[in-house]
Order: structure tokens, then sequence, then C-alpha cells
């Protein structure tokens, strides 16, 4: 007999498998990331099909069956249907499901993420269309899902010695963190090509995505050079950690 799980779910991603399968990635309340097979949900007399579009919440059933897990049942929660008529929402929604999936491995229940999951979608729902904005809550996402994760760069005191990191800063994606000066030059001569000098208005933005909430980081003005840096920046620093 098959035990039945039940659990609330954001619908992540979708692959179609064979005539009428679909694989989804979600991520649960009660079990973290999984991969749930919806058997002939493609099928339009499905009574799955209308439970699970993509970037929803529901809740959803399912069985431990040979290979997958089997969805068993799903009902949709909340469609969040202003992301799915945004060109530009929908983009920021798959830029944090690619990166949630690369990060998560395995099964682990976290409320954290969970939480932070929640908030990012519903910002992400109900914000204005500026472009700058949408990129912000993608950003916010990513550093606080570093720090939930245990891999968030170190931005208090030098990464190199621990000590205080003086006037003139530099930022180096192989130690992933600040360092001071005298580190630096030291580290420059071992042969750490990922060493930069970092402006103060930059150091406060990396700290604020790290440690403030939405609320208070969609009142800071950006500018078209902030989030160039923002995106190099994250992309790299993905590189080295991972």
């Amino acid at each position: 007999m098959f035990v039945h799980y039940r659990s609330e779910a954001f619908i992540l991603k979708r692959v179609e498998r064979g005539e009428s399968d679909r694989l989804f990635t979600v991520f649960t309340k009660e079990f973290g990331k999984l991969e749930v097979l919806g058997k002939a949900i493609r099928k339009i007399k499905s009574k799955l099909r209308a439970g699970a579009p993509l970037f929803s919440k529901s809740e959803i059933e399912f069985i431990q069956g040979k290979t997958f897990k089997i969805l068993t049942d799903a009902i949709l929660i909340e469609e969040f249907k202003n992301i799915k008529e945004d060109l530009g929402k929908l983009e920021i929604a798959l830029k944090v499901s690619d990166l949630l999936d690369g990060l998560l491995k395995g099964e682990q229940k976290d409320k954290k993420v969970w939480r932070l999951l929640g908030e990012t979608f519903d910002e992400l729902n109900n914000c204005s269309i500026l472009h700058t904005l949408h990129s912000l809550i993608y950003y916010h996402f990513f550093f606080k899902l570093l720090k939930i994760l245990g891999y968030s760069p170190s931005l208090a005191s030098c990464a190199f010695c621990q000590k205080n990191l003086g006037t003139k800063i530099s930022f180096s994606f192989e130690q992933r963190g600040l360092i001071c000066y005298p580190c630096s030059r030291r580290l420059k001569k071992e042969g750490d090509s990922t060493i930069f000098e970092i402006r103060a208005k930059r150091i406060e933005f990396l700290r604020n995505l790290l440690e403030k909430d939405f609320s208070f980081l969609k009142k800071m003005k950006l500018e078209a050079e902030d989030l160039k840096f923002l995106e190099k920046f994250s992309k790299r620093y993905l590189a080295f950690v991972f």
C-alpha cells in the first residue's frame, strides 16, 4: 500500500516527458526540493492539469514510485498571475528557479528557504513594472539564499587576516570576501588574480543585500552601472564558490 504525502509547494520547473507526462521540480514546505512526475497531466481531461501551473504555489500530494515520486493531487493556492503576464518578471522567476535548483542538492526541508521563496514571488508578482526593481528582487534573493546556505561573502572584516579593513579596500573572489590593503598586496604577489578595488558605495550595497529586507532595499536609488556590477559580481562569485 502506497503512503500518500502532502505539502504546499512552489512549482519551479517542468519538463515534458513522453506523450503526456510532465516532470516537475518543486520546493515543498515539508520536504524541500523534489522532482515529481505528473502522469498524463498534459491530457485535456487530466484532473491535475489546473493545479500545477509553472511559477505557482499549490498543495500537492504524491506517492513514491519505483523511479520518481508520482503526483496524485494538486490544488492551486496562488497563481502569481502578474508574473506570467510580464516578460521582465517572468525572466526573474526563471533566474530564481535556476539558481535554487542549481544550489540545492538533495531533499532537505528548510523553513528559511521556503519563506524566502514566498517573499520573492510575492514581491515579484506585486511590484511595479520598473526593470531595476525586477533585477533587485533577484539579487535580494541571490544574496539571501547564499547567506542561508552558508556561502555569503565576508563583508565585515578582512577575509584573509580577519582584521579591520581600513580605508583602501579590495575584494577577492578566491578569498570570498573583502580584503584590506596589506593583504591585497600580499595576495597579488602570491598570484591571486581575482582582486579588484571596490568603492564604499558598492560595499554598502552588498551589505544591505545580505542584511536588509526588501522593503528597505527598494527605497535605494539604483543606477545602470550598479546593476551591471551586480550581474558581473554574482556570476563570478558563483563560479568561485561552486
